[in-house]
């Protein structure tokens, strides 16, 4: 049987990969990509992981490169990985998350005498200290302890948002937006002449969804005068327009620099990637037929084939999402014509696709566009926006109760629980064999609190099935003692 022998391997072709697949007892495969820097952290988990089960074999494919390979496993987002034992996928993993990766490494790659059954190891017990040593060392770069209190969060928000007399809370960092919005306030701060520093809020989940809360305004970027919200991205451009935003940084006695003049902008958040090289410029012409097309819908999206034939998972994905919420738009496909797909790199400062545009504007590409729909700011902007209607927040409940047969709104998730009730009600969903939807009602108030008064029902969790509920941890331990959970959630 194939091993790895402690080290990871580069797949290229779905050949290569079925072929070293079918071979071994056990093999986890990590999904990446060169841009996503939570690719490139939980790469480094993955290697360590290689050393301390050289038993299994660890393969690793870049998405985008080997697009047959990304579709034939349905990976639309990065990273992601796929565990098989003797050629058979029996477990996934979507996103960054160490322990979990660890542990389902464990599950796999134990020792042959360890029942299948088995429940996962702890993260202690399954992985070297090279790998414990890795998980606590990005816990701490991302904040992401659970043992953090909401007063130390709320401590190191106000420490972050004093930390510059300007200071800017966006998607990617000044040299390198990962969101037209981000990119057109960090323009309008160059154009006055702001010294402002910077935060990547896709690097700390906690910082993104404590903002949120902290500044009572739920999408990025925010801008931050010596400690007080200025607003968004619309409000920075009416007031940049206005010549309101001048006036206030002087009150504040922010100095201005001439126009022309270099400002550089330090940056909290460090950085493990390498900064890209200069892209080559762009004609006059070139740029006005890009900006002509970005523009050419409210909503508009460069894609790898056409809606009805998506040519990669990764726009097939986005294109899923604008369907379910029947959001009108346009698509261009990228695979016609190479000017297009070279040059729009370099207008957006983006490197791959799909990309989505919002009245002109760059969104992101999957992975953003995913965080947006799963977390309703999408819908949020699209209204801010004038394209669709306001939803309101009974709409919004039925959408989310409604987008899974089985839904669990919980506190965490079902890798990562925040309380025992939700453990519990997890692990009875899991032991009947129940495929549902979660969604963690700590990273919205608006949602637990409407949730409490919608479905009368005062805790969490709460579990719906067929968009009706069913109750709460007591109901649900009850129905599965009865043998009811099962046959109910199966008819």
């Amino acid at each position: 049987m194939a091993s790895g022998g402690g080290a990871v391997k580069e797949v290229r072709s779905r050949a290569e990969l079925d072929a070293a697949v079918g071979g071994a007892r056990a093999a986890a495969v990590h999904f990446w990509a060169s841009w996503c820097e939570a690719s490139k952290q939980m790469d480094e988990v993955f290697a360590h992981l290689a050393v301390d089960f050289p038993h299994a074999l660890f393969l690793r494919v870049e998405a985008e490169e080997q697009p047959e390979i990304s579709e034939a496993y349905a990976v639309t987002a990065v990273p992601y990985f796929i565990f098989c034992k003797e050629g058979r996928t029996v477990d996934t993993l979507e996103g960054a998350n160490p322990a979990s990766l660890a542990n389902k490494v464990a599950k796999l790659a134990g020792p042959a005498n360890v029942a299948e059954s088995a429940a996962p190891a702890s993260l202690g017990v399954a992985a070297g200290p090279a790998v414990l040593e890795k998980v606590q060392e990005l816990a701490r770069q991302n904040g992401s302890s659970a043992a953090e209190s909401a007063t130390a969060l709320n401590k190191r928000l106000e420490q972050l948002v004093n930390s510059h007399p300007v200071i800017l809370f966006m998607k990617g960092n000044p040299d390198e937006p990962r969101c037209g919005f981000s990119r057109r306030v960090v323009d309008i701060l160059k154009q006055e002449g702001v010294e402002f520093g910077s935060f990547d809020i896709l690097g700390d989940n906690e910082v993104r969804e404590g903002m949120k809360k902290f500044s009572n305004w739920p999408t990025f970027p925010q801008l931050y005068c010596k400690g007080e919200l200025l607003g968004g991205c619309d409000i920075v451009i009416a007031m940049h327009e206005s010549g309101e935003l001048k006036d206030v940084l002087k009150e504040h006695n922010i100095p201005l620099r001439p126009q022309g003049s270099k400002i550089e902008e330090p940056v909290i958040s460090e950085s493990t990637g390498e900064k890209s090289p200069e892209p080559i410029g762009l004609t006059e012409a070139q740029k006005a037929r890009l900006e002509s097309l970005t523009n050419s819908n409210p909503v508009m999206i460069f894609i790898k084939g056409s809606p009805e034939e998506p040519k990669c998972g990764f726009s097939g994905k986005v294109i899923h999402i604008l369907k379910q919420e029947k959001i009108p738009f346009s698509s261009f496909d990228i695979l016609s014509d190479d000017e297009v797909r070279q040059g729009l790199k370099v207008l957006s400062n983006w490197p791959s696709y799909p990309q989505v545009y919002i009245k002109g504007e760059l969104v992101g590409g999957s992975d953003i566009v995913m965080e947006m729909h799963k977390s309703g700011e999408l819908k949020k902007v699209l209204s801010e926006k004038g394209i669709i209607p306001k939803e309101s927040l009974e709409d919004r409940l039925k959408a989310l109760i409604s987008s899974s047969p089985v839904m669990l709104f919980m506190k965490g998730n079902p890798d990562a629980p925040r309380c025992g009730f939700s453990s519990k009600v997890v692990n009875a969903l899991k032991g009947a064999g129940v495929s549902f939807g979660s969604f963690d009602i700590l990273s919205d108030e608006e949602v637990r609190q409407g949730l409490k008064t919608y479905s009368n029902w005062p805790t969490f969790p709460q579990v719906y099935y067929k968009s009706e509920l069913m109750g709460g941890c007591d109901i649900v331990l009850e129905m599965e003692k009865s043998g009811e959970l099962k046959s109910t959630l199966s008819e």
